[in-house]
């Protein structure tokens, strides 16, 4: 669009019928946007501590990745930890299956989607959102640590979202663990040999996270960091937490 056309438009001159009818749909959109926050805000502030499990949708039942992600939520589960996952099928199912059978409350954050997002049978609480961005910051807000399974797309966009908002400081440092080395070495190898060679991130942001193999090991990591710590949030870490 050229200026004069903005100009025209965002001033209100020549100005056509069908420009104030999109604005009017965008703007009754931000009360969709809000509702999503007051409902997410409202179900979870009473649900902690808890643990956010990601991972892929199209895993089986069958699947080695499945029976980890289940075990590791009920371990966490019986130790006191709330699930919170994305209430869907696959990771997302074991996740919530393995904490139902605990003795914590299973949670699902349900997205409306086009294809897979079928909602799982075990979650004990369950939130729907149409927007991904609400429903990313439910992930955040409430979890004491966060736990990356095998995944594709949405999982790594998940990982990458936790990652940065931990390297700029924007959330408080928590454990990030990814399970199943073999299953993410190549996207380690690459962070080190490329983007920390060519300076796009410091040596030390690898720490951020940490890589594991089992369920149990999963489970000691999340337990021992909070062995001797309190897993509320301190009062500069909620301060950062409300302006998320």
């Amino acid at each position: 669009m050229d200026k004069k056309r903005y100009t025209e438009i965002r001033y209100g001159h020549n100005n056509g019928s069908h420009i104030d009818a999109e604005l009017n749909r965008e703007s009754w959109r931000v009360f969709k946007i809000m509702s999503e926050f007051v409902d997410g805000f409202e179900t979870l502030c009473h649900i902690k501590p808890a643990v956010s499990i990601f991972g892929s949708a199209r895993i089986g039942r069958d699947s080695p990745h499945y029976q980890q992600a289940m075990e590791a939520a009920r371990l966490l589960s019986d130790s006191g930890f709330s699930v919170i996952s994305g209430g869907g099928p696959g990771i997302m199912e074991a996740a919530n299956r393995g904490c139902a059978e605990g003795d914590s409350v299973s949670v699902g954050l349900n997205i409306e989607l086009p294809k897979e997002q079928i909602p799982n049978k075990y979650q004990d609480v369950s939130i729907y959102f149409s927007h991904f961005f609400t429903r990313k910051v439910m992930f955040v807000k409430y979890a004491a640590a966060y736990v990356v399974c095998p995944g594709g797309f949405g999982t790594l966009d998940e990982l990458a979202e936790m990652l940065t908002l931990t390297q700029t400081g924007k959330t408080p440092q928590i454990p990030v663990i990814l399970m199943n080395r073999a299953f993410w070495q190549p996207l380690l190898d690459w962070f080190k040999d490329t983007l920390c060679a060519q300076n796009m991130i410091r040596e030390e942001d690898l720490g951020l996270f940490e890589v594991v193999d089992t369920a149990e090991e999963v489970h000691r990591a999340i337990t021992e960091y909070y062995a001797h710590r309190d897993v509320e949030p301190t009062r500069e870490e909620m301060d950062k937490l409300l302006r998320l």
